[in-house]
C-alpha cells in the first residue's frame, strides 16, 4: 500500500500539469491532444521503474524483464488500467472496433498467435542464460494475476496508440502508414525508459518496434481486442518465467 501511495503522490504533479495543459487545448487540434494524452501515459509507465513495481536487465545481450511479486499492487494497477482506458475509448471521437471481423475467435487465436511470434525470437536467448541471472523466476501463484495485469495494462496502451493514434492518423495518410507510424510512435514513446531510466538501450528499442509494427497490423487486421492480446500476451510470456 505504502508503494502505490509513493506512486501516486510521485505521479500527481506531472499528471496534474498534463491535464490542465490538455484541458486548454482547442478541440479542434485532436491530435496534439492525443499525443498529450500518450505523454501522460509514458509518465504513468515510467515512473514504475525507480520505485521497483518492474525490474528490467540485461544479461550477456540477453533482455528480461519481471513484475513486483505483490497480488494487491498488480490487481489495482491493472484495474486502474482498464478504467483510465474504458473512459478514453467513451469519450474518443475516432472509432476504433473492438473486433474488425465477424469471426472472433479466428480474431481472437490471431492475436495469440502473433504475441508468441513476437516473444519466442526474443526469449530463444533465455536457453542459454540461467533463469537466476535474468531476474530469477516469478511465482506461479501469481501467474494468473500477472495475465490479467498484463492483458488490461496493455489494454490502455492499445487504446492510446492504436484505438486513437492509429485510427486518427490512418484518416490522414493511409493504412500503410499510419501501420508504420504506429510502431515508430510506439518504439519512440519507449526512448525515454531505454536510454535514461534503464540502461536497456538499443535492445528494448528494437523489441518495441517490432512488437509495436505487429500490434499495429493485428489492430488494423481484427481490431482492438486481438491487438491487446498480442501486446498482452508477449509482455506476460517474457516476464512470467517460463523460461
Amino acid at each position: 500500500m505504502e508503494l502505490l501511495f509513493e506512486y501516486s503522490i510521485g505521479l500527481f504533479p506531472g499528471l496534474l500539469l498534463i491535464a490542465l495543459f490538455y484541458a486548454l487545448i482547442p478541440k479542434e487540434y485532436r491530435l496534439f491532444k492525443v499525443v498529450i494524452l500518450i505523454f501522460g501515459f509514458i509518465l504513468m509507465r515510467d515512473a514504475m521503474t525507480p520505485i521497483g513495481l518492474w525490474t528490467f536487465g540485461i544479461e550477456g545481450n540477453v533482455m528480461w524483464l519481471r513484475f513486483i511479486e505483490d497480488a494487491f499492487i498488480l490487481l489495482t494497477l491493472a484495474f486502474t488500467s482498464l478504467i483510465v482506458a474504458l473512459v478514453i475509448t467513451h469519450f474518443n471521437k475516432t472509432p476504433m472496433k473492438w473486433f474488425k471481423e465477424k469471426e472472433k475467435t479466428k480474431s481472437i487465436l490471431m492475436g495469440v498467435m502473433a504475441a508468441v511470434l513476437v516473444a519466442i525470437p526474443f526469449m530463444i536467448p533465455y536457453f542459454y542464460v540461467p533463469v537466476e541471472d535474468r531476474g530469477g523466476s516469478f511465482p506461479p501463484s501469481l501467474w494468473i494475476v500477472l495475465l490479467i495485469f498484463a492483458l488490461f495494462g496493455n489494454f490502455l496502451e492499445e487504446v492510446l496508440f492504436r484505438g486513437v493514434f492509429q485510427e486518427y492518423v490512418k484518416e490522414k495518410v493511409g493504412v500503410i502508414r499510419s501501420i508504420m507510424l504506429s510502431g515508430l510512435f510506439f518504439a519512440i514513446g519507449h526512448t525515454f525508459l531505454a536510454i535514461t531510466v534503464t540502461d536497456l538501450g538499443v535492445l528494448i528499442l528494437v523489441f518495441t518496434l517490432v512488437e509495436g509494427i505487429v500490434c499495429a497490423i493485428v489492430y488494423e487486421r481484427y481490431g482492438l481486442i486481438p491487438a491487446t492480446l498480442t501486446h498482452g500476451l508477449t509482455i506476460f510470456i517474457i516476464s512470467a518465467g517460463f523460461i
